[in-house]
């Protein structure tokens, strides 16, 4: 089963007109930056059956769109009822220049975290063998075979040390 998408201007029709605006993004994410009004489901987490309440049709939205697309399938099945997919997802909210609530206060997302401190690992170590000893090599690649375990494992260490980190404490449920 599809799902069709429509623009972010359509979504605030229904959305006027009574639907649902769902966020499938994790609640990391969404306690950064939303769109007011959006129910939180993340798609990612094993959750509990959508409630759609009394609202006949619901709108699926996360940053980009991708998410959604990848997990239509999931979507559709969790609606019930008529579901549209957002294309562009927030951003393209944000583009059309459309309401969004931000908490800058809020840490940004875990896995930007781990980006930001996977890449400047790896940086670290190469600009080492570059100019101090050959062995800073041993850096990036422990980095690296972190990231492929992660990938294959589901278990990503780094972020669990992150996760941990205590300006990460308020935006965790």
């Amino acid at each position: 089963m599809t799902i069709p998408s429509i623009s972010p201007e359509q979504a605030q029709a229904l959305l006027a007109d009574g639907a649902l605006l769902v966020d499938i993004r994790n609640h990391d994410e969404h306690a950064r930056e939303h769109i007011p009004g959006a129910m939180l489901w993340p798609v990612s987490q094993p959750t509990a059956s959508l409630s759609t309440g009394s609202a006949k049709t619901v709108i699926f939205h996360c940053r980009s769109g991708v998410r959604t697309q990848a997990n239509a399938a999931t979507l559709a099945a969790a609606a019930g009822c008529e579901a549209f997919l957002m294309s562009g997802g927030l951003d393209a909210w944000k583009r059309a220049g459309l309401p969004v609530r931000q908490d800058r206060r809020q840490p940004i997302e875990l896995m930007r975290q781990v980006q930001i401190a996977a890449g400047s690992l790896v940086l670290a170590g190469v600009l080492v063998a570059a100019t101090l000893s050959p062995y800073g090599l041993l850096l990036s690649g422990f980095v690296g075979a972190g990231l492929v375990f992660a990938g294959v494992s589901g278990f990503c260490g780094m972020a669990r040390l992150l996760a941990a980190m205590p300006w990460n404490r308020r935006a965790m449920p």
